[in-house]
């Protein structure tokens, strides 16, 4: 039996019960009753047990929701996850260890909290997603996290050699930068005083150096002991570069408090590497000096090469962008007067009447803590006696180092019919690439920190497995960009530009998403951390029904508009 609809010429079409026989070898239907008087509920609900299903009775009791668990953020990583291959990369198939180690990395995009934290998340009583279940897990503590930590630092040389040979090559560039994170606890031996980068002074950290594809690709990490100095990270790249990489030649890439003379003099040079860096401040004030930098270069340009005897076999790039001039003649007059404000009062003080300041120590203390704070002692002429403060601003030195405002020098090896002005400046400037994958790693979104780990090798496997998280993010973001605030046409914003050292612009289609807060096909723009939060809302659901309550059937909520977009940008299929 089945139903049928027949249409009518001038009337809805009549909805009738029939079945098929076979007759004198004909096969002949029949009608055995005519529906259209009833509700369309009822005759779906006939379609359906004439299909074979099962009426379930009416009332509050017969669907049941047993579990909804977050799945549409855990269905878009791990789905990526499979899509670029990191589970090969990662390891052999059924390793239980890298079940564990995928599932800590995508953790780390989704939630980032504690190892036991995670395990509580991954393991089905206590799962705050759909994550365990979608890579079969079952229960999971956190001795077993450990040890897939411990099993994924002695994978790290082999990981990083894959991820070279898929995104390095002879030749190209290789960008390389260093930050640090303070550290919880003082058993670590890692743990050092040092220069850090995150404003907790006096507290003990550690140093780790990122190596990135010309595209911020993230490539290998290493981390160092907390009191260990830029340059210093330099040659373990180098060697790892060409012994475990097995690259011959590649491009260094590296900023000018990493890339000294010293380093290209012991390290690039006899690596047979060239590099891109820039000088630092001394030295750009020596060109200046003895005259190879002639400032009225850049009455009509904004970029200039130029040949020094103190760089031989170098080109040095002169930029001067205007911008970045009037920025720092702005930040240093505030300074100035913020400084004179302050040293006006201490003069006050020395000169009142009732319980001056005299004393040439206390007023030299007071003096020195407030050009302490504001780094303005070498713009002021001081004289002080026990009993009298005066002082004056230096001004033909201020006006000498106003003349350079804004001026920055390029060096590098490479010759001009190899990599033009343009490019090498671009190149240079593409370290921000490796600062935004920092950004990412540290606070934006996966919160590298607090590091809880006491032993050196665990605080490795972490940095390493956030690095891994950070890899996976950046392929999810390339995907992703058309829904978020990146900008997806970055040549026509490049084109916008008059020359490489102006201030870079975004394009017309990234400044309409950020005006407007909608994409070209009209839904809601996200940042990355937003988006995963919208995923989280399409549930994996388990429900019972009234007639079948020992055999639980599983229900994904329905995608919204931006969650199947997001789906289909990252190719994911529910």
């Amino acid at each position: 039996m089945y139903i049928e609809a027949v249409p009518n010429r001038n009337s809805p079409p009549s909805v009738l019960l029939r079945e098929t026989f076979r007759q004198d070898g004909k096969i002949c239907k029949r009608t055995l009753c005519n529906l259209s008087h009833w509700p369309t509920a009822h005759i779906e609900g006939l379609r359906g047990v004439l299909k074979g299903g099962t009426v379930i009775p009416a009332g509050r009791d017969a669907f049941s929701v047993i579990r909804s668990l977050p799945h549409g953020h855990v269905a878009a990583a791990v789905a990526t996850a499979r899509r670029i291959g990191l589970e090969g990369i990662l390891g052999p198939d059924g390793n239980r260890c890298r079940d564990l180690t995928l599932a800590m990395l995508v953790s780390r995009i989704l939630d980032p909290v504690s190892k036991l934290a995670t395990a509580r998340g991954l393991s089905p009583a206590t799962a705050s997603s759909s994550l365990g279940e979608a890579l079969g897990l079952g229960d999971v503590d956190d001795d077993e996290l450990y040890a897939a930590l411990d099993w994924l630092l002695v994978r790290q040389p082999a990981i990083e050699a894959t991820l070279a040979k898929r995104h390095l090559t002879n030749g190209t560039l290789v960008l390389y930068d260093v930050s640090s994170s303070y550290m919880e606890g003082r058993c670590c031996p890692l743990a050092k005083r040092g220069y850090s980068r995150d404003g907790k002074k006096g507290t003990l950290q550690i140093v780790y150096g990122l190596l990135c594809a010309p595209d911020g690709c993230p490539v290998a990490i290493e981390v160092f002991d907390g009191n260990t100095g830029d340059p210093s990270t330099l040659a373990p790249q180098i060697e790892k570069l060409k012994q475990r990489f097995h690259l011959e030649h590649v491009v260094l890439v590296g900023d000018r408090g990493m890339i000294t003379q010293a380093r290209i003099t012991e390290d690039i040079k006899a690596a047979g590497l060239d590099w891109i860096t820039a000088l630092r401040a001394p030295a750009i004030k020596e060109l200046l000096n003895s005259g190879a930098l002639q400032l009225t270069l850049f009455d009509q340009r904004d970029m200039a090469s130029i040949t020094s005897p103190d760089f031989p076999g170098e080109r040095l790039i002169v930029c001067r962008n205007p911008d970045l001039a009037a920025e720092r003649t702005r930040k240093r007059e505030e300074l100035l007067a913020a400084t004179e404000k302050d040293l006006v009062g201490i003069k006050a003080a020395v000169g009142r009447k009732r319980n001056p300041l005299h004393g040439t120590a206390k007023i030299a203390l007071k003096v020195g803590s407030v050009l302490n704070t504001y780094k303005m002692k070498k713009h002021f002429d001081l004289e002080i006696t026990d009993d009298a403060f005066s002082f004056a601003r230096k001004t033909a030195a201020i006006t000498a180092e106003a003349a350079s405002d804004g001026i920055y020098v390029v060096r590098t090896s490479l010759a001009e019919d190899k990599f033009d002005n343009a490019a090498t400046v671009r190149s240079y400037k593409s370290l921000s690439l490796v600062e935004r994958g920092f950004r990412c790693i540290k606070t934006v979104d996966l919160h590298v920190r607090p590091v809880h780990h006491w032993l050196a090798d665990r605080v490795r496997a972490h940095v390493f497995l956030c690095m891994m998280a950070y890899y996976l993010e950046w392929h999810m973001r390339q995907r992703l960009a058309p829904m978020l605030f990146d900008d997806t046409d970055k040549e026509a914003a490049e084109a916008q530009r008059s020359s490489v050292v102006a201030q870079a612009k975004r394009s017309k289609t990234a400044v309409r998403k950020q005006t407007t807060g909608l994409t070209e096909d009209g839904l809601p723009v996200h940042s990355f951390h937003t988006l995963l939060a919208d995923l989280a809302t399409l549930a994996r659901n388990t429900i019972t029904t009234a007639i079948t309550p020992h055999h639980p059937l599983t229900v994904l909520t329905r995608p919204t508009p931006i969650q199947q977009k997001a789906f289909d940008l990252l190719g994911v299929r529910l």
